[in-house]
């Protein structure tokens, strides 16, 4: 793409109004996200000192994903993608508004938080995979890579804002995190309210020829039906989910801070700060110069980086040295995402994009969540540095099996749309 190609695609990304609705959505619901996310951690961590109830946090949150996926890729196929990523950013509101009046009344205990954590899971999981698909219903595919990774830059952006603030806040109590959350949330729900222009192919739920069959099994499954069927979109999903799985440590980072590195929740929240710091910087250079080619070779080295990143992050002591190596983590990881994320939705009809989305958002939730689980249990058994570090190697040698298992992705040289 030349320079004025680019400044021209940059140009209509800054003036198309549903993309920045879009962005300001996903900035308002990711900040209110990552701030609850500090204060759930840092309440835990301070009732129950307990590394597998950190673990049980994500846990709890990954299970709504699971039981809803083929639920949530019908509805983002069959419904208003708008109206279904609105009404859950509702629900997530008001779980937000409850933990912040148990806090106030004093009656949230370790079993209320979970519950809570489990209705978020669920607003979560229908949000996610709808956001998801929203995105490219709204974008021709030409721009679809630049607007993936400007969408990127917005979820990092906030993952920037979100903990720090909420780490700050948090000094004043849980209640002042909360129910800024709770706002956050809603506003969210505003912005997409407004997003007038209509979003493509939420009127049946078809399969990939189009052709409606309502509410049947078929339609269903299709979206695991279809990533069976393409062995790259398969190895690209799975490849984020065993690493982030193994290598995914912010569950410890409560346990880092207070016990490893010695500082408070204002420190925490630089902790959950410090990868997006890295990722936005890698977003905001994607947005601009977008990879040019051989970019399924570019994403494995990408998660291999993240494996390192890993283990320096565990052996440190050094907080400076903690934030840097999360920094490079998430920097790293932030290629993979805009790879992985631009390849499957290019790769998939705009009617299947729901379900596929959905089955990718179980995906993602395991390396995420259930990662955090997997953190917790071996930092449990085995203290929180091993497991960090166990974490790191496994990613690594995942990175070298991968390329065997799936090398025409490993070949895969530009994003293309059909």
């Amino acid at each position: 793409m030349s320079s004025s190609a680019s400044a021209d695609a940059g140009s209509l990304l800054r003036h198309h109004t549903p993309f920045k609705l879009f962005w300001g959505a996903s900035v308002a619901s990711t900040i209110a996200l990552q701030m609850q996310i500090v204060a759930v951690g840092w309440q835990v961590y301070q009732l129950t000192h307990s590394a597998f109830d950190l673990g049980l946090v994500g846990l709890v949150q990954f299970i709504p994903s699971l039981f809803l996926v083929f639920v949530v890729g019908h509805v983002a196929d069959r419904y208003d993608r708008r109206n279904v990523a609105r009404i859950s950013a509702l629900v997530e509101a008001l779980a937000a508004a409850a933990l912040a009046l148990g806090s106030i009344e004093g009656w949230l205990n370790r079993e209320i938080i979970f519950a809570v954590v489990f209705v978020i899971g669920a607003g979560r999981a229908f949000s996610k995979p709808t956001m998801s698909a929203l995105l490219p219903s709204l974008m021709p595919p030409a721009l679809l890579p630049r607007a993936v990774a400007g969408s990127a830059s917005a979820t990092q952006f906030a993952i920037i804002i979100g903990p720090a603030v909420g780490g700050f806040l948090y000094v004043a109590g849980p209640v002042v995190v909360y129910a800024s959350s709770c706002v956050l949330f809603a506003l969210c729900s505003l912005m997409l309210t407004l997003i007038k222009r209509p979003a493509a192919a939420p009127v049946n739920a078809g399969n990939s020829s189009g052709k409606s069959s309502g509410a049947s099994l078929s339609s269903v499954f299709a979206g695991l039906a279809f990533i069976r069927s393409k062995p790259a979109i398969m190895g690209a999903i799975s490849l984020d989910m065993f690493a982030v799985l193994l290598g995914g440590a912010t569950a410890l980072l409560p346990i880092y801070a207070q016990d490893i590195l010695h500082t408070d929740s204002a420190g925490l929240g630089l902790l959950r700060s410090a990868p997006a710091v890295g990722a936005l910087a890698v977003a905001l250079l994607l947005a601009r110069h977008p990879l040019r080619g051989r970019v399924g070779r570019t994403m494995f080295i990408a998660v291999g980086v993240f494996g390192l990143a890993t283990i320096v992050f565990g052996l440190s002591r050094s907080f400076a040295l903690s934030l840097a190596a999360l920094a490079v983590l998430g920097a790293s990881d932030m290629i993979s995402v805009v790879v992985r994320s631009s390849f499957v939705q290019l790769e998939t009809p705009d009617q299947m994009r729901g379900r596929v989305s959905a089955v990718n958002s179980v995906f993602i939730g395991t390396s995420n969540q259930l990662g955090e689980f997997e953190s917790g249990l071996t930092a449990a058994w085995f203290g929180a540095v091993p497991a960090v570090l166990i974490g790191g190697i496994g990613t690594i040698l995942i990175v070298l099996l991968w390329i065997r298992l799936f090398p025409d992705l490993y070949r895969v040289d530009r994003l293309v749309g059909k």
